[in-house]
């Protein structure tokens, strides 16, 4: 179908246009920018901003319902790639079986991959088990040579397979030893893929960590050349950031392919069981047991003895962490120093949709009440535009594209030449369009009522369909295609 969107105020990064014009969609492409356009559907958009959907990098929603949240947040494509998933056949063979609004597509996970040979976990469980697999111990310890070599194996299969790089949650298993993450440095190096990495602990934070985690990437760059991905530095680097952030910048002075991505959030989301919300390494954050809200019941954590217990209970059990106050100017000053560190991609750590009968999933929208998740799932790249452009001025909207569109999906370039096509406007693009207001774009989505989609996304085409129109969700849309790496 051809669809002319008319008169918006087009902006792509991928020339550095910013002006009033025409966009013509025809076959799933850019077909046309120009004036002087014509089409059997035209889309009035004058007033709007018209900019390449946004490629979110760590998306942890693998629904329906998940995604219809995003779209509302102005995402076209929504990747798995700080964890991964595996088997990663079975996760592209599910999500086309299912029908996804985005588009999708997986890293190879390395703590699957070490969950299956270390702890005896099935391949096939690892899908299902979800953060439970993060609590599990038993996976979590530092391998022996043969050991080493299996999971090793059992990555590159996946990437032979199309998985988009390796996801590693190094933060999971903060222990284990430095050797490990070189070895999968090596590997993805000469698989010519990226790593996506959860950096184990900070050397302030734990001195006797066996690396500074920071450290540990821009190392494991230079000694491989290997593309490195440092996922959600603020949340891992909380109070630090100044000098994560100058580790980075001497990295790729040097000429180290490092990149790194924010949300604007001060709590994060994860299995109560995971390493790092152990009461003792809370202390280590200058954090508390009462830092931890359990998600399905809105348990505030009260003292140590009582956070053991649930650790003990149920490891897997989804948690909120607040590791900066968003009310506190410092702590908001760090938020934004993430945000606004040169070439710094926007990423939301989007969480999976609870309720508390045990669905994940539902085809209803709007979404049925009582939905637990993290607000950046629905909220996080409007909320950065309402930070970044509306409120700070600090980014253009030019800028903000680059952040939320073109850098994230260049990343992608070599592992999957697919990706080429998005990020970009130019004519042969891939057609995932978002139209906003420029004026009302905002996140509404908060810890209380996180399900609450975000305002000012107009439209939303995935693929040349479209998923949101007039401001409104599509219910019958489900365009969203597989992206894959190409076999290694």
């Amino acid at each position: 179908m051809r669809t002319l969107l008319r008169g918006g105020r087009v902006v792509d990064p991928g020339t550095g246009f910013d002006g009033v014009t025409d966009v013509l969609l025809d076959g799933g492409k850019v077909a046309a920018v120009g004036s002087g356009l014509e089409a059997a559907t035209v889309v009035d958009v004058g007033g709007l901003v018209v900019g390449p959907g946004f490629v979110d990098l760590h998306s942890h929603v693998h629904s329906i319902a998940g995604q219809r949240l995003q779209a509302m947040d102005g995402v076209t494509t929504a990747l798995d790639l700080e964890a991964g998933l595996m088997p990663i056949e079975r996760a592209y063979t599910e999500a086309a079986a299912a029908g996804r609004p985005l588009h999708y597509g997986f890293s190879a996970s390395w703590s699957a991959a070490r969950a299956q040979v270390l702890a005896g976990i099935e391949p096939d469980a690892q899908i299902e088990s979800g953060l439970a697999v993060l609590g599990n111990p038993a996976w979590q310890r530092s391998s022996s040579a043969k050991e080493l070599a299996a999971w090793l194996s059992l990555v590159e299969g996946e990437l032979a397979a199309g998985a988009l790089g390796i996801g590693i949650l190094m933060g999971y298993a903060p222990a284990t030893e430095p050797g490990e993450f070189l070895a999968v440095a090596h590997l993805a190096a000469r698989a010519g893929v990226p790593t996506y990495t959860h950096v184990r602990e900070l050397v302030e934070v734990d001195p006797a960590i066996p690396v500074d985690g920071s450290e540990e990437i821009v190392v494991a760059a230079a000694e491989t050349g290997a593309a490195m991905h440092h996922c959600h530095v603020n949340s891992t680097s909380g109070h630090h950031i100044d000098r994560v952030l100058a580790t980075l910048e001497k990295s790729r002075g040097a000429g180290s392919r490092v990149t790194v991505e924010a949300y604007p959030y001060g709590a994060g989301s994860t299995a109560v069981g995971a390493a790092f919300i152990d009461p003792d390494r809370l202390r280590l954050k200058g954090l508390s047991p009462s830092s931890v809200v359990i998600l399905e019941t809105g348990e505030r954590v009260a003292d140590a003895a009582r956070l053991r217990q649930l650790r003990d209970a149920d490891p897997g059990a989804p948690c909120i962490l607040e590791f900066l106050d968003e009310e506190n100017p410092r702590d908001r000053a760090l938020l934004h120093q993430a945000l606004a560190f040169p070439d710094s991609i926007v990423a939301s750590d989007a969480m999976p949709v609870y309720w508390k009968d045990g669905r994940t999933e539902t085809t209803e929208w709007p979404l049925p009440p009582g939905g637990t998740t993290h607000p950046r799932t629905a909220g996080t790249f409007a909320k950065t535009l309402r930070l970044m452009v509306r409120e700070a001025g600090e980014w253009s909207w030019l800028e903000a594209f680059r952040r939320c569109s073109h850098l994230p999906s260049r990343l992608l370039d070599d592992v999957a030449p697919a990706a080429r096509g998005k990020g970009h406007l130019g004519v042969g693009a891939d057609a995932d369009v978002v139209v906003l207001d420029p004026a009302t774009i905002t996140d509404t989505a908060t810890y209380a009522d996180p399900t609450r989609p975000s305002r000012g996304v107009r439209h939303l085409y995935v693929g040349g369909t479209p998923v949101v129109s007039d401001g409104e969700l599509r219910t019958g849309a489900l365009p969203g295609k597989p992206l894959r790496g190409e076999p290694r």
